[in-house]
């Protein structure tokens, strides 16, 4: 799979990334009340954006021909 992930989509998915992840360990770990399945899904879905985002590789892009990624043409 070529590199399909660049510019502010990559960035939103670290951002929004870390967030989740940081809100789902708070929740499993009882720091904050929302229920254990919340945590445990804001916990799945940041990691989910934190892979997509440091890999620069998202399937779903790749399903649907998406293609944020700044790649640039060499010069010959």
């Amino acid at each position: 799979m070529e590199k399909n992930v660049g510019g502010i989509d990559r960035q939103g998915r670290l951002i929004i990334g870390v967030i989740l992840a940081i809100a789902g360990i708070a929740a499993l770990g009882g720091f904050w009340a929302v229920g254990a399945v919340t945590g445990a899904v804001a916990l799945v879905l940041g990691i989910i954006l934190l892979v997509t985002g440091t890999t620069r590789k998202c399937p779903i892009n790749e399903m649907v021909g998406m293609d944020t990624s700044e790649q640039v043409e060499e010069r010959e």
